[in-house]
C-alpha cells in the first residue's frame, strides 16, 4: 500500500518554473492544493554585461527574486532548485535580438524565449529528473480536443492578462504535459490568494516593463555598442531629403519618438535596408494596411492549413484581436487579409491567429 502511494505521488510530480513573482508563486500554491507534488525550478539567465546597462542583473532572475522563490518553496515545503541557463539565454535570446536588428527587423524576444529557452529548459530539467509535467504562471489554458485528439492552446479567462500571444509557438509534444494553473482565474483573484496565504511580499511588488536583459533607458547604448552606427538619409514618401539617421536599427515601423525632425510629428513609414534610407510620413493613416505575409509559421495542431479560413488575429501583444481571412501560401507561409486596416505592420514581429478562444498558431511578419 505504501509503495502504491509513492508511485502515485511520483506520477503527480510537476516542475514549476518560478520567477519570484506573484503569478508563478501562486501557480505553485494552486498546484499543491490540487494534489500535485511540485518541484520549484528557477532559471538563471544572462544579461547585457556592460557599464552602460542600468540593470546589473537579469530582472527575471535577480538574487532578490531567487530569494523570494526559495522562501515561497520553503513555506510550502516544496523542493527548490536553480538551473543556470545563461549560455543558452545568450544564444537563443540576446544573439537573436541583435541578429534581427542587424537585419533591420523588429524582434520579439519574449515569444522566442518561451519557445526556445524557458519551456525547453524546464522540460530538459524535468526529463533529467524523471518528471513528465511542467507548469508556469502564464495566463492561458490547454484542453484536448475530443474530436481531433489534439491539444489546443486557449486564451485565459482574464482576457486582459491573456498570454497566449507569447506562447503561440509551443508544440503539441509540450502542450500535452503543460499545466497553466492561472488560466481560469482573474488577476485580482490571484492577489486575493496571495493575501489569504499571507504572501504580503507580492502585494506591493511592481511588475517590470523593461526587457529582462537590458534596461529601456540603456537600449540606445546597447544598439550603439552591439551594432554600431551607420548614417543614412531620412526621406519623405515623395523622396525629399529631410535629414539623416544614425542607423536603421534604431527605428521600427510606426515609431514617432527619436526621429528628431523639425515641423513634425513624423512617423516611420518604411525602412529601405538596401539603400539605408528611413522613409517617414506626417500622415498616420499611411501606416495602415490590410494585407500581411507571415512566414516561418507554427501551427498549434501540427498541421498547416489547406484552404482559406476566417480567423481573428493580432500583430502585437497589446493589440485587440481583429477579423481577418487566412490564406495558405505554402507549407509554412500564410497571408492574412484583415477586414479593417491595421496600424504599423512590422517585419520581424509576430502575428498570432485564433478562432474564438483557440490559438491556431503564429508566424513571423515578413
Amino acid at each position: 500500500m505504501n509503495n502504491k502511494k509513492i508511485i502515485e505521488n511520483k506520477n503527480k510530480q510537476i516542475v514549476v518554473g518560478l520567477s519570484g513573482g506573484i503569478d508563478s508563486s501562486m501557480a505553485l500554491v494552486l498546484l499543491k492544493k490540487q494534489g500535485w507534488n511540485p518541484v520549484g525550478v528557477s532559471l538563471k539567465y544572462n544579461f547585457w554585461q556592460d557599464k552602460k546597462n542600468i540593470l546589473k542583473e537579469n530582472v527575471c532572475c535577480s538574487l532578490k527574486s531567487f530569494k523570494i522563490a526559495q522562501d515561497v518553496c520553503q513555506k510550502l515545503e516544496v523542493p527548490y532548485y536553480i538551473s543556470d541557463v545563461s549560455e543558452e539565454f545568450q544564444k537563443q535570446v540576446i544573439d537573436y535580438f541583435v541578429k534581427e536588428l542587424k537585419n533591420k527587423r523588429t524582434p520579439n524576444p519574449c515569444v522566442v524565449c518561451n519557445r526556445y529557452l524557458k519551456f525547453k529548459q524546464l522540460f530538459k530539467w524535468a526529463k533529467e529528473h524523471n518528471i513528465q509535467h511542467v507548469a508556469t504562471g502564464h495566463y492561458a489554458r490547454i484542453r484536448k480536443n475530443s474530436v481531433t485528439q489534439k491539444y489546443e492552446l486557449l486564451r485565459a479567462k482574464d482576457l486582459e492578462k491573456d498570454q497566449t500571444y507569447y506562447l503561440s509557438f509551443l508544440p503539441q509534444k509540450w502542450l500535452k504535459n503543460i499545466v497553466f494553473p492561472l488560466g481560469d482565474y482573474q488577476k485580482p483573484e490571484i492577489y486575493n490568494i496571495a493575501k489569504k496565504q499571507k504572501f504580503d511580499v507580492f502585494l506591493k511588488q511592481k511588475e517590470s516593463q523593461d526587457f529582462c536583459f537590458v534596461a529601456g533607458k540603456s537600449m540606445k547604448y546597447f544598439l550603439e555598442i552591439e551594432i554600431g552606427k551607420k548614417q543614412g538619409l531620412i526621406k519623405d514618401e515623395k523622396g525629399n531629403i529631410l535629414g539623416k539617421h544614425q542607423g536603421l536599427h534604431f527605428y521600427t515601423i510606426g515609431q514617432r519618438k527619436g526621429i528628431n525632425l523639425p515641423n513634425g510629428p513624423y512617423f516611420v513609414l518604411k525602412i529601405d535596408k538596401k539603400k539605408n534610407i528611413l522613409i517617414v510620413t506626417k500622415d498616420e493613416d499611411k501606416l495602415c494596411q490590410k494585407k500581411v505575409i507571415v512566414a516561418h509559421c507554427h501551427f498549434t495542431s501540427g498541421t498547416p492549413f489547406q484552404k482559406k479560413i476566417q480567423v481573428q488575429a493580432k500583430i502585437r501583444y497589446y493589440q485587440k484581436l481583429a477579423k481577418a481571412t487566412l490564406f495558405p501560401v505554402s507549407k509554412n507561409t500564410i497571408k492574412l487579409v484583415f477586414d479593417k486596416p491595421q496600424r504599423a505592420i512590422t517585419p520581424g514581429q509576430i502575428a498570432v491567429f485564433y478562432q474564438k478562444n483557440v490559438c491556431l498558431g503564429a508566424g513571423k511578419i515578413t
